[in-house]
Protein backbone atom coordinates (compact mmCIF):
# COMPACT_ATOMS: atom_id res chain seq x y z
CA UNK A 1 0.00 0.00 0.00
CA UNK A 2 4.02 2.22 -0.80
CA UNK A 3 3.68 -0.95 1.46
CA UNK A 4 0.37 -1.23 1.73
CA UNK A 5 0.40 -1.84 5.82
CA UNK A 6 -2.00 -2.17 7.04
CA UNK A 7 -2.62 -1.79 7.53
CA UNK A 8 -5.95 3.46 3.79
CA UNK A 9 -12.63 4.41 4.46
CA UNK A 10 -13.97 2.56 1.65
CA UNK A 11 -17.54 2.83 -0.10
CA UNK A 12 -18.08 3.02 -2.98
CA UNK A 13 -19.12 6.14 -5.32
CA UNK A 14 -22.16 5.89 -7.29
CA UNK A 15 -20.17 5.31 -10.50
CA UNK A 16 -18.06 2.42 -11.09
CA UNK A 17 -14.44 3.70 -12.54
CA UNK A 18 -14.43 2.48 -15.91
CA UNK A 19 -11.75 -0.35 -14.60
CA UNK A 20 -14.76 -2.69 -14.55
CA UNK A 21 -15.07 -2.33 -18.09
CA UNK A 22 -11.89 -2.94 -18.86
CA UNK A 23 -12.17 -6.03 -16.99
CA UNK A 24 -13.89 -7.52 -20.21
CA UNK A 25 -14.48 -6.61 -23.84
CA UNK A 26 -17.71 -5.07 -24.95
CA UNK A 27 -18.94 -7.55 -27.59
CA UNK A 28 -17.67 -11.06 -28.16
CA UNK A 29 -19.57 -13.20 -30.03
CA UNK A 30 -21.15 -16.80 -29.14
CA UNK A 31 -21.11 -20.33 -31.62
CA UNK A 32 -23.74 -19.29 -33.82
CA UNK A 33 -21.62 -15.96 -34.55
CA UNK A 34 -24.62 -14.14 -32.89
CA UNK A 35 -23.01 -10.47 -30.98
CA UNK A 36 -23.50 -11.17 -27.54
CA UNK A 37 -23.28 -8.33 -25.33
CA UNK A 38 -20.90 -7.90 -22.04
CA UNK A 39 -24.00 -7.83 -19.59
CA UNK A 40 -24.62 -11.75 -20.11
CA UNK A 41 -20.67 -11.96 -19.00
CA UNK A 42 -21.02 -13.08 -15.00
CA UNK A 43 -20.26 -10.46 -12.28
CA UNK A 44 -19.14 -10.53 -8.79
CA UNK A 45 -21.89 -11.13 -6.49
CA UNK A 46 -22.66 -10.40 -2.44
CA UNK A 47 -24.60 -13.67 -1.89
CA UNK A 48 -22.49 -15.94 -4.60
CA UNK A 49 -21.91 -18.62 -2.17
CA UNK A 50 -25.53 -18.31 -0.39
CA UNK A 51 -26.08 -21.87 -1.75
CA UNK A 52 -23.24 -23.83 -2.26
CA UNK A 53 -21.27 -22.63 0.56
CA UNK A 54 -23.41 -20.73 3.53
CA UNK A 55 -21.08 -20.84 6.21
CA UNK A 56 -18.16 -19.40 4.38
CA UNK A 57 -18.80 -15.77 5.70
CA UNK A 58 -18.94 -17.40 9.48
CA UNK A 59 -15.82 -19.56 9.30
CA UNK A 60 -13.73 -16.97 7.91
CA UNK A 61 -14.68 -14.33 10.24
CA UNK A 62 -14.46 -16.70 13.15
CA UNK A 63 -10.98 -17.75 11.96
CA UNK A 64 -9.81 -14.10 11.88
CA UNK A 65 -10.90 -13.46 15.51
CA UNK A 66 -9.24 -16.40 16.87
CA UNK A 67 -5.71 -15.37 15.21
CA UNK A 68 -6.40 -11.57 16.01
CA UNK A 69 -6.92 -13.30 20.02
CA UNK A 70 -3.37 -15.02 19.49
CA UNK A 71 -1.57 -11.95 17.92
CA UNK A 72 -3.68 -8.69 17.48
CA UNK A 73 -1.16 -7.32 15.10
CA UNK A 74 -1.68 -9.87 12.89
CA UNK A 75 -4.96 -8.62 10.77
CA UNK A 76 -3.15 -5.53 9.00
CA UNK A 77 -1.65 -8.37 6.82
CA UNK A 78 -4.33 -9.42 5.39
CA UNK A 79 -5.13 -6.13 4.28
CA UNK A 80 -1.72 -5.16 2.84
CA UNK A 81 -1.91 -9.14 1.08
CA UNK A 82 -5.32 -7.88 -0.70
CA UNK A 83 -3.91 -5.24 -1.62
CA UNK A 84 -0.59 -6.84 -3.53
CA UNK A 85 -2.66 -9.39 -5.05
CA UNK A 86 -4.83 -6.90 -6.75
CA UNK A 87 -2.00 -4.89 -8.13
CA UNK A 88 -0.66 -7.12 -10.23
CA UNK A 89 -2.98 -8.79 -12.83
CA UNK A 90 -6.08 -8.54 -10.73
CA UNK A 91 -7.53 -10.09 -7.62
CA UNK A 92 -6.67 -13.49 -8.37
CA UNK A 93 -4.93 -14.76 -5.06
CA UNK A 94 -1.69 -15.39 -7.44
CA UNK A 95 0.27 -13.67 -4.80
CA UNK A 96 -0.29 -16.71 -2.56
CA UNK A 97 1.33 -19.32 -5.27
CA UNK A 98 4.69 -20.72 -4.44
CA UNK A 99 7.96 -20.35 -6.41
CA UNK A 100 8.97 -22.89 -8.61
CA UNK A 101 12.03 -24.30 -9.74
CA UNK A 102 11.16 -23.06 -12.99
CA UNK A 103 9.79 -19.83 -12.05
CA UNK A 104 10.11 -17.62 -8.90
CA UNK A 105 6.56 -16.37 -7.88
CA UNK A 106 5.26 -13.17 -6.77
CA UNK A 107 5.26 -14.24 -3.20
CA UNK A 108 8.81 -14.04 -4.05
CA UNK A 109 9.53 -10.57 -5.33
CA UNK A 110 11.26 -7.72 -3.25
CA UNK A 111 7.94 -6.10 -2.56
CA UNK A 112 6.41 -9.21 -0.96
CA UNK A 113 8.95 -10.77 0.64
CA UNK A 114 7.56 -8.87 3.94
CA UNK A 115 3.62 -9.80 3.16
CA UNK A 116 2.90 -12.02 5.95
CA UNK A 117 -0.52 -14.01 6.89
CA UNK A 118 -0.18 -16.47 4.64
CA UNK A 119 -0.93 -18.91 7.11
CA UNK A 120 -4.22 -17.27 8.16
CA UNK A 121 -5.36 -17.86 4.88
CA UNK A 122 -3.94 -21.77 4.95
CA UNK A 123 -6.43 -22.42 7.77
CA UNK A 124 -9.02 -20.68 6.33
CA UNK A 125 -8.94 -22.39 2.76
CA UNK A 126 -8.25 -25.86 4.49
CA UNK A 127 -11.64 -25.73 6.66
CA UNK A 128 -13.40 -24.62 3.35
CA UNK A 129 -12.48 -27.17 1.70
CA UNK A 130 -13.59 -29.92 3.97
CA UNK A 131 -16.49 -27.98 4.41
CA UNK A 132 -17.74 -27.08 0.71
CA UNK A 133 -14.68 -28.77 -1.12
CA UNK A 134 -13.82 -27.23 -4.76
CA UNK A 135 -16.14 -24.65 -4.38
CA UNK A 136 -14.20 -21.21 -2.67
CA UNK A 137 -11.54 -19.57 -4.46
CA UNK A 138 -8.44 -18.36 -2.70
CA UNK A 139 -9.32 -14.82 -4.24
CA UNK A 140 -12.35 -14.85 -2.41
CA UNK A 141 -11.03 -15.86 0.66
CA UNK A 142 -8.20 -13.19 0.63
CA UNK A 143 -11.20 -10.74 -0.17
CA UNK A 144 -13.30 -11.43 2.60
CA UNK A 145 -10.52 -12.00 5.57
CA UNK A 146 -9.07 -8.44 4.48
CA UNK A 147 -12.33 -7.16 5.16
CA UNK A 148 -12.77 -8.89 8.72
CA UNK A 149 -9.61 -7.50 9.22
CA UNK A 150 -10.78 -4.54 9.48
CA UNK A 151 -13.81 -5.21 11.47
CA UNK A 152 -12.37 -6.95 13.63
CA UNK A 153 -9.80 -3.76 14.07
CA UNK A 154 -12.98 -1.62 15.01
CA UNK A 155 -13.38 0.09 11.28
CA UNK A 156 -16.29 -0.04 8.67
CA UNK A 157 -17.92 -3.33 7.69
CA UNK A 158 -19.27 -3.75 4.06
CA UNK A 159 -20.53 -6.50 2.01
CA UNK A 160 -18.11 -8.38 -0.19
CA UNK A 161 -18.97 -8.67 -3.50
CA UNK A 162 -17.75 -12.89 -4.56
CA UNK A 163 -17.18 -15.37 -7.33
CA UNK A 164 -13.77 -14.51 -8.33
CA UNK A 165 -11.54 -17.72 -9.26
CA UNK A 166 -8.36 -18.40 -8.90
CA UNK A 167 -5.38 -17.92 -11.23
CA UNK A 168 -2.39 -19.90 -12.60
CA UNK A 169 0.18 -17.16 -13.33
CA UNK A 170 2.32 -15.51 -10.70
CA UNK A 171 5.72 -13.92 -11.91
CA UNK A 172 8.08 -12.00 -9.52
CA UNK A 173 8.83 -9.87 -12.69
CA UNK A 174 5.45 -8.68 -13.02
CA UNK A 175 5.40 -7.73 -9.27
CA UNK A 176 8.72 -6.02 -9.06
CA UNK A 177 7.40 -3.56 -11.88
CA UNK A 178 3.99 -3.21 -10.86
CA UNK A 179 3.92 -2.48 -6.77
CA UNK A 180 4.96 0.49 -5.22
CA UNK A 181 8.06 0.74 -2.52
CA UNK A 182 8.45 1.69 0.72
CA UNK A 183 9.47 5.13 -0.92
CA UNK A 184 7.29 5.78 -3.14
CA UNK A 185 5.64 9.25 -2.96
CA UNK A 186 2.18 10.70 -3.49
CA UNK A 187 2.30 11.58 -7.21
CA UNK A 188 3.88 8.25 -8.18
CA UNK A 189 1.13 6.49 -6.54
CA UNK A 190 -1.67 8.26 -8.12
CA UNK A 191 0.06 6.96 -11.42
CA UNK A 192 -0.09 3.48 -10.18
CA UNK A 193 -3.44 3.72 -8.69
CA UNK A 194 -4.83 4.90 -11.71
CA UNK A 195 -3.15 2.11 -13.76
CA UNK A 196 -5.85 0.03 -11.38
CA UNK A 197 -8.68 2.06 -12.05
CA UNK A 198 -8.59 4.13 -8.97
CA UNK A 199 -8.61 7.93 -8.33
CA UNK A 200 -6.84 10.11 -6.06
CA UNK A 201 -9.15 10.54 -3.64
CA UNK A 202 -9.10 6.50 -3.88
CA UNK A 203 -5.33 6.72 -3.18
CA UNK A 204 -5.78 8.72 -0.50
CA UNK A 205 -8.73 6.69 0.86
CA UNK A 206 -6.97 3.52 0.87
CA UNK A 207 -3.68 5.05 2.38
CA UNK A 208 -5.91 5.10 5.37
CA UNK A 209 -5.02 1.33 5.99
CA UNK A 210 -1.62 2.17 7.37
CA UNK A 211 -3.54 3.34 10.96
CA UNK A 212 -3.03 -0.29 12.16
CA UNK A 213 -0.12 -3.04 11.46
CA UNK A 214 3.78 -2.90 11.30
CA UNK A 215 6.80 -2.02 9.38
CA UNK A 216 9.97 -3.03 9.04
CA UNK A 217 12.56 -0.64 10.53
CA UNK A 218 14.60 -1.89 7.17
CA UNK A 219 12.24 -0.07 5.02
CA UNK A 220 12.05 3.60 6.98
CA UNK A 221 15.25 4.07 8.02
CA UNK A 222 16.75 6.23 5.48
CA UNK A 223 14.24 8.69 6.32
CA UNK A 224 15.92 9.23 9.75
CA UNK A 225 19.44 7.98 9.20
CA UNK A 226 21.27 9.12 7.22
CA UNK A 227 18.88 11.19 5.42
CA UNK A 228 20.62 13.88 2.86
CA UNK A 229 19.84 16.91 4.97
CA UNK A 230 21.09 19.64 8.16
CA UNK A 231 19.34 17.17 10.50
CA UNK A 232 20.19 13.53 9.08
CA UNK A 233 16.32 12.69 8.90
CA UNK A 234 13.59 13.77 6.39
CA UNK A 235 12.35 16.84 7.05
CA UNK A 236 8.88 15.93 6.27
CA UNK A 237 8.78 14.30 9.62
CA UNK A 238 8.61 16.51 13.07
CA UNK A 239 11.82 16.24 14.92
CA UNK A 240 10.16 14.68 17.78
CA UNK A 241 9.01 11.87 15.75
CA UNK A 242 12.82 11.57 13.84
CA UNK A 243 14.03 10.98 17.23
CA UNK A 244 11.27 8.81 18.71
CA UNK A 245 12.55 6.75 15.47
CA UNK A 246 15.77 6.27 16.00
CA UNK A 247 15.26 5.15 19.71
CA UNK A 248 12.53 2.71 17.95
CA UNK A 249 15.23 1.56 15.61
CA UNK A 250 18.51 1.85 16.60
CA UNK A 251 21.58 1.03 14.31
CA UNK A 252 22.43 -1.12 13.04
CA UNK A 253 19.19 -2.04 11.26
CA UNK A 254 18.16 -4.94 11.60
CA UNK A 255 15.63 -6.91 9.06
CA UNK A 256 13.17 -7.95 11.37
CA UNK A 257 12.71 -5.18 13.61
CA UNK A 258 9.08 -3.75 13.32
CA UNK A 259 7.08 -0.78 14.06
CA UNK A 260 3.69 0.62 14.19
CA UNK A 261 3.00 2.44 11.00
CA UNK A 262 1.03 5.07 13.02
CA UNK A 263 1.89 6.20 16.26
CA UNK A 264 -1.33 6.96 17.93
CA UNK A 265 -3.86 3.55 17.94
CA UNK A 266 -1.29 1.10 15.73
CA UNK A 267 -3.73 -1.78 16.23
CA UNK A 268 -6.99 0.20 15.98
CA UNK A 269 -8.62 0.88 12.74
CA UNK A 270 -9.46 4.88 12.64
CA UNK A 271 -9.06 8.04 11.30
CA UNK A 272 -5.46 8.61 14.00
CA UNK A 273 -3.08 7.66 10.68
CA UNK A 274 -4.45 11.25 8.89
CA UNK A 275 -4.17 13.14 12.39
CA UNK A 276 -0.62 11.12 12.48
CA UNK A 277 -0.14 12.60 9.13
CA UNK A 278 -0.79 16.46 9.87
CA UNK A 279 1.32 16.23 12.82
CA UNK A 280 4.11 15.08 10.43
CA UNK A 281 4.20 11.40 11.72
CA UNK A 282 3.51 9.79 8.58
CA UNK A 283 5.70 6.75 8.62
CA UNK A 284 6.35 5.88 4.97
CA UNK A 285 7.37 8.57 2.13
CA UNK A 286 4.14 8.46 0.90
CA UNK A 287 2.28 9.05 4.08
CA UNK A 288 4.35 12.14 4.19
CA UNK A 289 3.90 13.70 0.70
CA UNK A 290 0.29 12.55 1.04
CA UNK A 291 -0.36 16.09 2.76
CA UNK A 292 2.07 18.16 0.45
CA UNK A 293 0.12 16.87 -2.22
CA UNK A 294 -2.18 19.38 -4.03
CA UNK A 295 -4.49 16.14 -5.26
CA UNK A 296 -4.52 14.30 -1.93
CA UNK A 297 -4.04 17.14 1.05
CA UNK A 298 -7.56 17.80 1.25
CA UNK A 299 -8.68 14.08 2.08
CA UNK A 300 -5.93 14.19 4.74
CA UNK A 301 -7.31 17.09 6.74
CA UNK A 302 -11.33 16.20 5.61
CA UNK A 303 -10.88 12.25 7.05
CA UNK A 304 -8.47 13.37 10.17
CA UNK A 305 -11.87 15.25 11.45
CA UNK A 306 -14.68 12.94 10.01
CA UNK A 307 -14.10 9.48 11.06
CA UNK A 308 -17.78 8.89 9.46
CA UNK A 309 -16.69 9.93 6.04
CA UNK A 310 -13.70 8.02 6.05
CA UNK A 311 -15.22 4.77 6.73
CA UNK A 312 -17.53 5.58 4.09
CA UNK A 313 -14.74 5.83 1.46
CA UNK A 314 -13.03 3.35 2.99
CA UNK A 315 -15.77 0.69 2.34
CA UNK A 316 -16.47 2.23 -0.96
CA UNK A 317 -12.85 2.12 -2.27
CA UNK A 318 -12.05 -1.81 -0.65
CA UNK A 319 -14.96 -2.76 -3.55
CA UNK A 320 -14.09 -0.62 -6.39
CA UNK A 321 -9.90 -2.27 -6.06
CA UNK A 322 -11.91 -5.95 -5.64
CA UNK A 323 -13.16 -5.89 -8.91
CA UNK A 324 -10.15 -5.38 -11.13
CA UNK A 325 -9.12 -7.75 -13.26
CA UNK A 326 -11.24 -10.46 -11.64
CA UNK A 327 -11.38 -14.02 -13.33
CA UNK A 328 -15.37 -15.52 -13.57
CA UNK A 329 -17.45 -17.41 -14.75
CA UNK A 330 -14.74 -20.28 -15.96
CA UNK A 331 -11.98 -18.51 -15.88
CA UNK A 332 -8.78 -19.34 -14.07
CA UNK A 333 -9.64 -22.14 -11.42
CA UNK A 334 -10.59 -23.16 -8.39
CA UNK A 335 -7.35 -24.48 -6.47
CA UNK A 336 -7.09 -26.79 -3.75
CA UNK A 337 -4.43 -25.14 -2.08
CA UNK A 338 -3.61 -21.79 -2.33
CA UNK A 339 -0.31 -22.32 -2.70
CA UNK A 340 -0.21 -24.23 -6.14
CA UNK A 341 -1.84 -24.52 -9.24
CA UNK A 342 -4.24 -27.45 -9.52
Amino acid sequence: MAHFQIGEGFKWEAAFFCCWVLCWVAVSSNAEGRAVNASTRPKLNRLFYSHSCPRLEHVVSSTMARHLQQNIASGAPLLRMFFHDCAVNGCDASVLIDSTPNNTAERDAIPNQTVRGYHIVDDIKSQVEVMCPGIVSCADIIALASRDAVVLAGGPTWHVELGRRDGRISRADQAGSQLPSSQSTAESLITQFAALGLTPRDMATLSGAHTFGRVHCAQVARRFFGFNSTTGYDPLLSDTYATKLRTMCPQPVDGTSRIPTEPITPDQFDEHYYTAVLQDRGILTSDSSLLVNAKTGRYVKEYAQNRTVFFERFAAAMLKMGRFGVKLGTEGEIRRVCSAVN
